[in-house]
Formats: structure tokens, sequence, C-alpha cells
């Protein structure tokens, strides 16, 4: 079909499609630690931009085995959803547990910007969200992290922790023994002590910090209070919906707890196990100076992490700009282009179409044959 320039109206329908092979292009060519503490500022700089946004808990579908959601946000320029599933049997048949992707739309006339995988930029993002709270929740000297389940997201925590918070010694468990010689081999040479243990138990002694990024979607006490030591930090990933839980609700009473979105945490986090009246404080009001974050050297401090649309906003808009900046994407046609958009119709009679023969003649050139 033969069209004229487009018009500056049509040209605002373009859209960037950034696919796996793009966005892996464009981490390798920024660098892993620049996109985490990229992702990372960017989180930050939204949640400071909290009472901006139009908020909502995620729209979510359980079945037996794992969930698929929606997670919608927008401010008053911009519109993004980010569909992810989470199916934990899924390594069984070669998928990944974990897959996802996203999109930025223009809220003043909804025209779709920016479409992008998100399986990696959702690993990128968690981590990132994860070291950003540390980094205020945590010990300022922190330098010690138990990582309690060693599948996919982990790399994507150690090499966080490292960048963002300063950790530089590791203990690893995870049930299965492959999944840990996996991230020790990913993490050799990146300049952290690698230390491997035979229970949670023994891998949380003495630490900092203890990050769970479990995948079993079962309601689990995998950190008990007995573990917990006076001012360590638990970062609790791996509980992130309704009957899948990670900490003791003994552990969620020795200290301060902190979420992302209170409505949604308190149906998928941890805390689903409390009283709607268990105390918790939004995170994005310590970073706005609202409420006090760690308050002693002594103290416990809980991050019950369910991942929020925000974080997902924060981390399209960083890839968005980091995709524009290097050239990588391609612009695709998500919605028709029209000289005239209000004869959606017209649009059928300018694709050039195939010649089709009648059916009996069909069939009659079978027989023929």
């Amino acid at each position: 079909m033969n069209r004229t320039a487009p018009t500056a109206a049509q040209a605002a329908l373009t859209t960037t499609f950034v696919s796996v092979d793009d966005m892996v292009q464009i981490v390798q060519r920024k660098g892993l630690t620049a996109c985490l503490v990229g992702v990372a500022d960017r989180i930050e700089q939204e949640f400071l931009r909290w009472e901006a946004f139009d908020k909502s808990a995620r729209l979510a579908f359980h079945s037996t085995d794992g969930v698929v959601e929606l997670m919608p946000i927008a401010d008053d320029r911009q519109f993004s959803f980010k569909y992810v599933n989470g199916h934990p049997k899924n390594t069984r048949f070669g998928l990944p547990t974990v897959m996802a992707f996203g999109l930025i739309a223009d809220v003043d006339t909804g025209a779709p910007r920016f479409l992008s995988e998100l399986t990696l930029t959702t690993a990128i993002r968690t981590a990132a969200m994860s070291a950003l709270a540390a980094k205020k929740l945590a010990r300022s000297n922190s330098r010690t992290m138990a990582l309690i389940g060693n599948g996919a997201q982990s790399e994507f925590q150690a090499l966080a922790f490292r960048d963002i918070v300063g950790i530089d010694t590791l203990h690893l468990f995870d049930v299965d023994p492959t999944a840990t010689a996996k991230l020790v081999s990913n993490l050799q040479g990146q300049g952290l002590t690698l230390k491997v243990f035979a229970s949670t138990a023994e891998a949380v002694k003495g630490v900092d910090i203890i990050t769970t990024v479990t995948a079993d979607k079962t309601n689990a006490t995998i950190i008990t209070p007995e573990m917990i030591e006076p001012g360590m930090h638990v970062n609790g990933v791996g509980g992130d919906c309704p009957g899948k839980t990670e900490l003791h609700r003994g552990v969620l009473e020795l200290g301060a707890v902190f979420c992302e979105f209170e409505p949604q945490s308190r149906i998928e986090g941890d805390m689903q196990q409390m009283p709607a009246d268990f105390p918790v404080t939004e995170f994005w009001r310590v970073l706005a100076g609202q409420a006090a974050g760690r308050v002693s050297a002594e103290q416990v401090t809980v991050f019950d992490s369910v991942g929020f649309a925000l974080e997902d906003f924060a981390a399209l808009a960083f890839m968005q700009d980091a995709a524009r900046d290097l050239g990588i994407g391609q612009p695709i046609e998500l919605v028709p282009v029209q000289d005239d958009p209000k004869n959606l119709f017209g649009l059928l009679r300018t694709q050039p179409t195939a010649k089709v023969l009648p059916l009996a003649a069909t069939q009659g050139a079978k027989h023929a044959a």
C-alpha cells in the first residue's frame, strides 16, 4: 500500500519495540551495574512523586500452579502496565518461572509509545528495589548477606547489594544444590566472597542482611524468629501472592516492617498472616522523610517486598531512555495509522488481497491432481 508521509499526529502513533535481544544489548552496552544503580535511582525518584500517581493493587488471576497478573499505574502524563506471571513449576517444562512484558502510553491520547520485554528488566528492578530498601533500612556498615533461594533472581540480588549497599560476602543456601552451583559459577570474578551452607539456619548466622527469594507457591516459614539476631535487616522477596509466604509471623513481630503499597502488601506479602491493624510503614514515606527507617543499630527491620507497579513504571522509563540514547529498538505499528482516523473500515479496503478461488473450484483442482 502506498502512503504519503505521515502527519505529526500519525508519527505519534509509532511505538518503539524492545525485544529480548534488544534488552540484552542495552544491558551489555550500559553495563549491569549502571542498569541496577540507574533503575534504583529512578525508583527513588518516582517514589518521591508518590502522590502524583493513580495507584491500585495489581489484578491477579490465580491457579493451582501459579498466577497471571496485570500491574497498571499512571500519572498525569503517562500510563504503564506490566503483564507478568509466576509459575514455579515452569522450569520442569523448560519455561521460566517469571515472564513479563510492559508498555508505556501517553495519557493525553492513549497512544502506545514503548513496548518492551520485562522478564530481564523485572529481575533488574526487583533487585534494585531490594537494594534501595536495604540502603535506607539496614545498618550502614552492612557487609554480609545470606541469600536464601539461588534461582533466576539471585545473581541480580547479589550484584545489586554489592553495588548499592556495599555487600562483599554472601552466605548461600538453596534446597536445590544445582541452583547454588549455578549461582557460584555465575558470580565468579565478581568481587564477592561466596560461602555455601547446608541449611538456612546455618547460612543466616552472623549476617547483616537476610534476603529470601524462593519460588514455591506455599505458606512456608523459611525464616523463623530464633534465626534473627539484633540489628539484622530482612528482605523478603519471594512471598508475593496470597497463600505464598517465606517469613514466620514471629519475624514480623520482632521489629519495624516496611512495604511498598499497603493495600496490596497486606493481601500478597508475608504480612497477609497478620491482623488488619498490624503496624506497617510504606517505604516511600521513609524516602520522603515522613517516617523513620532504622532507629538504632540493634533494631530488626523487615522489608516485605511484593513488587509494585510504580517500580515497573520506573524501570520502563529508564529502559525507554536507554533505548533512545543507544539507538536500540524497532518502530512498529501497534495501532492503525490512517489518513482518516474516522474511517477504520476503509483500512480493510486499502490492503492488498490474495486471489481466492471458490471452494468448488479448489476441490475440483484437488480431484484433477
